[in-house]
């Protein structure tokens, strides 16, 4: 007779990251998490010091309606979802905004610039490590693993 084992909880199953034992990988995975997280955090800023350049130069150029609301709306994005990422909190849905706004702007070189590579440089290699941090959660030094062990041991009989 085998022993009935709980199904894990959906946001246990969520928060856990991918299970990588070797821990000088998962200090650069959290070094990575942390760096990209900060920096990122300027170009959300830098939305907010020109509300108005970035709704006309921008968000109306790739053809979306209320550009000043959406301008608005990918700077407070790019700044809590940078800031959560840091933490470790919810890593892979801050990283599923943070890889949106930057598939945003991807659209956005391509359409102004077309296939120019330093335009897409940049943003192309922070969707690269949000598509990482989506893919695989904010690694064993992180929010989310500490509250998924947390879960796990309060839901252990």
């Amino acid at each position: 007779m085998t022993a009935i084992q709980p199904k894990p909880m959906l946001l246990s199953a969520t928060l856990q990251s991918t299970a990588i034992e070797n821990r000088p990988a998962q200090v650069a995975w959290t070094i990575a998490r942390v760096a990209v997280g900060l920096l990122m955090i300027h170009n959300g800023f830098s939305k907010l010091a020109d509300v108005q350049g970035f709704a006309d130069g921008v968000v109306s150029f790739i053809g979306l309606p209320y550009p000043v609301f959406f301008t608005y709306c990918a700077a407070y994005a790019e700044i809590v979802s940078s800031i959560l990422l840091v933490v470790g909190l919810f890593s892979r849905l801050n990283a599923l905004i943070l890889l949106f706004t930057m598939l945003i702007a991807i659209f956005f070189h391509l359409k102004k610039d077309g296939l120019h590579i330093p335009p897409l440089e940049t943003a192309s290699l922070y969707a690269l490590w949000f598509s990482f941090f989506l893919t695989n959660g904010g690694g064993l030094f992180s929010l989310d693993t500490a509250i998924a062990n947390w879960l796990g041991r309060s839901t252990s009989p």
